[in-house]
């Protein structure tokens, strides 16, 4: 069954390779199976980005797996905490996973493992070149959160 995700883990890492942000690029790969449009995925992923705003606060990748989290199991229910509890235990499992395998859910704490300078002072993004794919560690943590999601769908659906 995980061959079926193989595809929207690649979509994930091309969507970043394209220009995306970490959050935009898993959000979009996974969101049609909640019925959300892929305009939709990107705009309300888009403030995530950079580690919140550009802030290298939380991994943008990271908060795509929150918001799928709460596709998958989010409730419209105020009153239903049962629901809510259900959604934030996912969160919490799908953070301790990527936190596992990367060391860190943090953006400035990710990029600064992998010898990027960390600028945070400015919201305008790095220019996308050859030598930003070279050395940010962002295609593989958006291809992490992806397959991580993708692992938690396959389990969810045995």
């Amino acid at each position: 069954m995980f061959m079926e995700y193989e595809d929207r883990i690649q979509k994930a890492v091309d969507l970043f390779m394209e220009g995306y942000s970490c959050s935009q690029s898993v959000v979009a790969a996974f969101a049609d199976l909640y019925g959300v449009e892929d305009n939709t995925a990107k705009l309300i992923s888009a403030g995530f980005g950079g580690g919140v705003g550009r802030l290298r606060m939380m991994c943008g990748a990271v908060s795509g797996l929150v918001i799928l989290a709460g596709l998958d199991s989010g409730t419209t229910d105020a009153g239903d905490s049962h629901a809510k509890g259900d959604c934030y235990g996912l969160v919490r499992q799908l953070l301790a996973e990527f936190n596992k395998r990367n060391g860190s859910l943090i953006c400035a704490e990710l990029l600064s493992m992998n010898g990027c300078k960390v600028v945070k002072d400015t919201n305008v993004p790095d220019e996308r070149n050859a030598q930003y794919y070279k050395v940010r560690p962002c295609a593989a943590k958006v291809e992490s959160a992806a397959r991580i999601f993708a692992e938690y769908l396959c389990g969810k659906h045995k």
